[in-house]
């Protein structure tokens, strides 16, 4: 880290769903850019009254910016975490983006106990966590990674099962896919580097605080 680097802190915030609260959180503790939205053509968005930069990222990569040092602190889902399995701090659950990770099967399929569908193929975004899921349930199953929507791989064929992340359910129902078993649930949570966050302790810290404040004081209105 050079000393340049030690005057800025580097805030990586993910493309998606999870952009817009994220960014909107850290604009009331005080931490923005001009410019600072989900589609800017700029790759680092700098504050340097504040001496922070932003850098918004694919969601599946914002981990390892962050184990790596490329950005000192990030906001992020569990469940991203849980699958990218990255040597990162976790410092603070944000409260927000409430998801499920769940496995679904069609309908016709419903079967009695977990452990009858062993042996099926499982489509998923997440092999990592999928396959951690039934390995603890002592099942052997085949592991397709697909990056699209995984409910059309039950419809075409390619795989009896899925696992995905689901907020409301209702892209299941639409595509008559009934949820078997939840495996974990998700909230955007705040994570760090580790060399940073002893580094640039008393700033990061602070923000964190700042952070927890405003969380309470969601909770209370």
């Amino acid at each position: 880290m050079t000393s340049s680097d030690m005057n800025y802190l580097t805030i990586a915030l993910p493309k998606g769903k999870l952009f817009a609260p994220a960014a909107g959180l850290l604009a009331q503790a005080g931490y923005t850019a001009a410019g600072l939205k989900e589609d800017s053509r700029k790759l680092v968005l700098v504050n340097e009254e504040s001496k922070t930069k932003f850098i918004i990222t694919k969601t599946s990569d914002l981990p390892t910016y962050v184990e790596y040092g490329a950005a000192d602190i990030g906001i992020i889902g569990k469940d991203v975490l849980l699958e990218e399995n990255k040597d990162v701090y976790e410092l603070l659950d944000l409260k927000f983006g409430l998801c499920r990770m769940m496995m679904a099967v069609p309908a016709g399929l419903r079967r009695e106990k977990l452990t009858d569908y062993t042996h099926m193929r499982v489509a998923t975004k997440y092999p990592h966590t999928a396959e951690q899921f039934f390995y603890s349930a002592g099942m052997q199953m085949e592991i397709i990674k697909l990056n699209g929507s995984i409910e059309l791989a039950p419809i075409v064929g390619l795989a009896e099962v899925i696992v995905d992340l689901v907020e409301t359910g209702r892209t299941l129902k639409e595509n008559n896919l009934v949820e078997i078993a939840q495996i974990h649930s998700s909230t955007a949570r705040f994570i760090a580097n580790r060399v940073s966050y002893k580094m640039k302790f008393a700033r990061i810290n602070a923000l964190v605080e700042r952070l927890k404040t405003l969380i309470e004081s969601e909770k209370l209105q």
